[in-house]
């Protein structure tokens, strides 16, 4: 089948990708022809484990082709697929206005019946503003022409994404119309070969279950950092507790890790946007309201943590940190908890050392040019001069740090795991004090550093 797929971003490039893949033809379409350039040059704008080689494979193959020509993409693609980003606006709804203007663009070229599909993360009722946006312009061209707007949500982990699509647990339409649903069939068939995964509902409940989906999941987070923050209080282990909740089945073990809070363009995002349309219809969503509130003070947790160990005496400290994106197999920074972290550091006074092993780049962006920061090559430059060091974002490369070694680069007196990944005796046995989230810190070297300083990070 002859795909159009438009907008090369993180959605819309692995799409193509995957569903050139499994056979179709693809047209990947944007605006922007320096991107489009690029893609054609075999450049890939994001980092995303498999996808250069998915795309390089199929566009040799000639069933990934990129394209900034509207006219031709659409005249000669029976479906369209909307993968564009739908940014928070300054009230927290989500920004409509690509989807608005792609939907327009594709009224103004086609020419026979068309299946739209909007794969972007869009606002309940969204289907029927597509909808309308498309008649109108119809009409205004003074021709009738039949079409379908359907809701297919993606699905996608940042850093596992070609899989999910690839082997998807569940594949969501969202539509009224037989000859739709049996088109998309069609379209995911070829994933669909070991049992079928195709879930069909009407559009507004599909535009529904992404929301409620990233909500859920961000809702576990924010109540395992919240239960974190009490087991300090009270001597408990939040890694103990993981472990005796998640045997439930009802629970299971997924998305119950502790840690430095939630950002990527996901999560954060499309709790905002749900709690603006609900403010919107008069209808609070208080529990998502603390999720995000919870989310918010979590990122400030380990620069508290920092802060108190140095008896709030930062100035001339250097601290290293081991993680920059939000999430590992990915360099995106939006809204990284490592952020907030450095600008704290940086506002204290301390010198950092950074290392991430793909987001580097993405991070000098949106980081301030100054000497307090050094950019490091590897594990071992971090430790340089470090007078401790912090692990943000859980990569594997950092599952097995050498601490020998980097205690001959630098006085390093603590490791502070935002990621839960060691255990105090692997620190301890090198004479550096180990501070975690959920439990107490276990501490060889700086004993004056009273329990009750880290339960006061808690309660404020």
């Amino acid at each position: 089948m002859r795909i159009l797929v438009i907008g090369t971003g993180y959605v819309g490039l692995v799409s193509g990708a995957c569903l050139a893949e499994m056979g179709h033809h693809v047209t990947c379409l944007d605006i922007n022809q320096d991107k489009i350039n690029k893609l054609n040059s075999g450049v890939i704008p994001i980092f995303e484990p498999s996808l250069e080689e998915l795309v390089k494979r199929n566009t040799k193959a000639h069933r990934l082709v990129f394209s900034t020509d509207y006219s031709q993409a659409v005249k000669t693609s029976p479906v369209c697929f909307i993968c564009v980003d739908t940014p928070v606006s300054e009230t927290g709804h989500a920004n409509m206005t690509y989807v608005k203007n792609v939907a327009a663009s594709i009224a103004d070229h086609m020419e026979d019946y068309k299946v739209i599909v909007n794969k972007s993360t869009v606002p309940v009722g969204s289907s029927s503003i597509v909808s309308e946006i498309i008649s109108s312009r119809l009409t205004e061209r003074g021709i009738q022409i039949p079409f379908d707007v359907i809701s297919n949500p993606e699905f996608l982990k940042e850093g596992n994404a070609v899989n999910d699509f690839m082997k998807p647990d569940r594949v969501i339409i969202g539509t009224n119309s037989p000859q739709a649903a049996n088109i998309m069939r069609d379209i995911y068939a070829p994933f669909m070969l070991s049992h079928d995964r195709l879930i069909i509902m009407d559009p507004y409940s599909a535009e529904m279950t992404k929301y409620a989906a990233n909500a859920m999941l961000a809702t576990r987070i924010s109540l395992m950092n919240e239960l974190a923050g009490l087991c300090e209080l009270t001597g408990a282990d939040i890694n103990k507790v993981r472990v005796g909740i998640g045997a439930d089945k009802r629970i299971g073990y997924h998305f119950l890790y502790p840690g430095p809070g939630f950002g990527g363009s996901c999560f954060p995002k499309d709790i905002r946007a749900l709690c603006a349309q609900g403010e919107a219809l008069e209808y609070t969503m208080e529990l998502l309201a603390a999720v995000e509130g919870v989310n918010k003070r979590q990122k400030t947790v380990l620069g508290k943590k920092i802060h108190t160990y140095f008896s709030g005496q930062l100035e001339g400290k250097t601290i290293g940190i081991f993680g920059l994106s939000f999430k590992p197999d990915t360099d995106d920074m939006r809204e990284a908890p490592s952020l907030m972290l450095i600008s704290f550091l940086l506002s204290s006074g301390a010198r950092v050392r950074l290392f991430d092993p793909v987001a580097m780049d993405n991070a000098k962006i949106v980081l301030p040019d100054t000497p307090q920061i050094t950019w490091c090559e590897d594990e071992l430059e971090v430790a340089e001069g470090a007078d401790a060091l912090v692990l943000v974002t859980e990569w594997k490369q950092f599952r097995f740090l050498d601490f020998p070694e980097m205690l001959l680069k630098g006085p390093i007196r603590a490791f502070f795991d935002g990621r839960n990944q060691y255990h105090a005796q692997d620190l301890n046995k090198y004479g550096i004090d180990y501070i975690s989230i959920g439990s107490a810190p276990v501490c060889v070297q700086t004993s004056q550093i009273a329990q009750e300083d880290y339960e006061n990070v808690n309660r404020s």
